[in-house]
């Protein structure tokens, strides 16, 4: 059975075609925070989606959404796994009817007072900052574009959850707060102005060590069914499902290269708290922004991650790498070792003294 990778979503949101090419056309070339829904749970489409008249990809389409259209999540159902690209029987709940759960990344919308004063940092002032909206636009500070994933963007943009480093503020031509985004890890250099209220600050009360007088502490992955455990000696403190290694690529070819490396002895040397990511062949790459509470356990990079770019838990989706949901992702980032400081949200350390990773296919 072939697996959907972030470039399919991609290719399916391209669908969209004419109609988004307008769309762009229309928005201003400066940052742009639209009106979203009212409601305490939203859903953004990653991709061109039907809405469905019942939990079912045969009922009758209510209409279609493009992607980053951005809905009301009422409730999750069961009803009938959406296609063969995964076995996820979860649907949510629309006032319009209904759409499968891997088509929509969860997210809320919440505005941000932007701050008149960035406190200081390691490199002067700045501070680390979560995308509290469902995606926010964005626009270079430093034209040229460098990061190769700008040329191919119509309009950029950074979605909820993303963490990046603000290092300025100032007000635009209509009288808005904007900050200065950068990517303190991993960048090319590229530098955006963003509205700042899409921006929740971040504090080192927000990212301190869970429990670090526990030095027990060991990860399972299980690759056969698709989940992490944290342990305490022998105590599991968090389950979870995740998206490990797809084995197969984005035309169906099945590929021996992104499985997650099987073994019992890897660790975690290397934690970020938001890192720029690249990887693959041109065919079949990737390139993400903004990729929060990363935990490198083994080589090449192989890392437990937050995910904004797909909703599959469960199936596997990735290059290699352990996908997670945001809180997961930062349970894991803050519980395991080494510990890594606020400023500047970085540790790299040699040898096996971090937080032992297992991983195993049953």
């Amino acid at each position: 059975m072939r697996k959907m990778s972030r470039r399919d979503f991609l290719k399916l949101g391209a669908a969209a075609g004419i109609g988004a090419v307008v769309l762009n056309a229309a928005r201003p070339a400066m940052a742009y925070l639209p009106q979203f829904p009212s409601s305490d749970l939203l859903g953004r489409t990653f991709h061109t989606v039907e809405v469905k008249s019942k939990p079912n990809p045969d009922s009758q389409t209510v209409e279609t959404l493009y992607e980053d259209s951005v809905v009301e999540w009422q409730r999750e159902v069961i009803g009938t796994a959406p296609s063969l690209y995964s076995t996820n029987r979860k649907w949510v709940e629309t006032p319009n009817g209904y759409i499968p759960s891997i088509s929509l990344q969860p997210v809320k919308s919440e505005l941000n007072t932007p701050l008149a004063e960035l406190p200081a940092s390691l490199e002067g002032k700045g501070m680390w900052a979560e995308i509290t909206v469902p995606f926010v636009d964005i626009y270079l500070a430093n034209p040229p574009a460098r990061a190769p994933l700008l040329a191919e963007l119509a309009n950029p943009r950074f979605y909820y959850s993303q963490i990046f480093w603000i290092d300025d503020i100032r007000t635009n031509d209509q009288g808005e707060a904007e900050y200065h985004v950068t990517e303190r890890h991993g960048s090319y250099g590229d530098a955006f102005w963003a509205d700042a209220r899409a921006f929740k600050p971040i504090t080192a009360e927000d990212v301190a060590p869970i429990r670090p007088e526990v030095t027990d502490k060991s990860i399972l992955v299980d690759l056969n069914h698709q989940t992490v455990s944290c342990y305490e000696g022998q105590t599991e403190v968090r389950f979870c499902r995740v998206s490990t290694g797809a084995k197969y690529d984005m035309y169906g070819n099945a590929v021996d290269n992104w499985s997650t490396p099987v073994g019992d002895y890897h660790v975690i040397n290397r934690k970020y708290l938001s890192i720029h990511m690249a990887g693959g062949s041109a065919a079949a790459g990737y390139e993400l922004f903004g990729v929060c509470w990363t935990c490198i356990f083994a080589t090449p990079g192989v890392a437990f991650h937050s995910t904004f770019w797909h909703n599959n838990y469960g199936e596997p989706m990735s290059h290699g790498c352990v996908n997670m949901t945001p809180e997961d992702s930062k349970f894991i980032y803050r519980w395991s070792m080494p510990e890594a400081p606020y400023d500047p949200g970085k540790v790299e350390i040699q040898g096996y003294s971090g937080t032992a990773v297992k991983v195993r296919e049953g």
